[in-house]
């Protein structure tokens, strides 16, 4: 099954690329995605197919097709986790780095949701199949504490929290340069970079986005952080420290070319604090950063 959209090329689209001007129309596709629709044959220009870089014509009638994903059917693997807390309503896991959150286009198997499904007996049903029990995300290459819910009245309640901003949130992060002050807030609005459809940035109509900072140690060209969320959104943390001039370390996305290696961004979600969902209790717990993380810091720590 597809789903068949068109329209014509005005002049905000002449001469653009078209693998450009599809994943711009289509915020859900990666512009790899868009690529695969156009050699695959989904997309037509004047009734013809066309090469991923050509160049829109003021006038011409493009017609694409969205491919219908696969069915994916998602089944519990054994995968060790580390479980922080844990009730019969919520349970709070240490994500390990590498890890992808949810399945998704590339990641069928292998991910927490795949082994939170052979944790537990139940997870909620409000995020879908997809993602059951998923209040909110991290990263893959982040570290650190996600809170799950196993049934949708925990995840209402949490959601609840998250929406009303109260959620704290305590990430750990190692920055390159070396940060003047000594505690500092980044607001600045996030959106879709209007340049790489895979990347977000800070842009005018962006989305209200804050990060609060204060400076745990700093080094000869390096800062260890601890950031706050005010906001959550898409890869906060790491566009706002680009923003500042101080770009995360080993980060693919956003960081320097010239990086320490630590398998991906520096960054570990390290404290979760809210009211439990159902007992209204104040649930608290942190987690240190990954070995990686601290040995990366030992290195610094000996740089001359």
């Amino acid at each position: 099954m597809t789903n068949k959209q068109q329209m014509t090329i005005d002049e905000t689209c002449q001469n653009k690329r078209i693998d450009q001007v599809l994943s711009q129309l289509n915020d859900e596709a990666s512009r790899s995605q868009v690529q695969t629709w156009i050699q695959n044959g989904y997309v037509t220009v004047n009734g013809q197919h066309v090469k991923n870089n050509y160049k829109c014509q003021l006038g011409d009638e493009l017609i694409w097709e969205i491919p219908q994903p696969k069915e994916m059917s998602i089944e519990p693997e054994n995968i060790p986790l580390d479980i922080r807390y844990e009730d019969e309503h919520i349970l709070v896991v240490n994500k390990e780095k590498g890890m992808v959150v949810h399945p998704g286009h590339g990641h069928e198997n292998g991910t927490l949701v795949h082994a939170l499904l052979h944790h537990c007996d139940d997870l909620s049903g409000i995020n879908g199949v997809y993602r059951p029990g998923i209040v909110h995300r991290i990263d893959k290459d982040t570290s650190g504490l996600l809170v799950v819910a196993k049934h949708d009245q925990a995840h209402e309640k949490l959601s609840e929290q998250l929406q009303n901003k109260e959620i704290k949130r305590q990430y750990e992060a190692l920055v390159h340069g070396v940060i003047s002050h000594e505690l500092g807030t980044i607001d600045a609005p996030i959106g879709r970079d209007p340049n790489d459809r895979q990347k977000m940035a800070i842009v005018d109509e962006g989305k209200h986005a804050v990060t609060h900072f204060t400076v745990v140690d700093k080094y000869e060209s390096f800062t260890r952080v601890v950031c706050e969320l005010e906001t959550g959104r898409t890869h906060q943390i790491r566009v706002h420290f680009k923003y500042i001039d101080h770009p995360l370390v080993g980060d693919p996305k956003y960081g320097q070319r010239k990086t320490l290696d630590v398998q991906g961004q520096a960054l570990h979600a390290k404290k979760l604090e809210f009211a439990h969902p159902i007992t209204d209790e104040t649930v608290s717990v942190t987690a240190e950063p990954p070995q990686i993380f601290l040995d990366t810091i030992e290195k610094i720590k000996m740089m001359p």
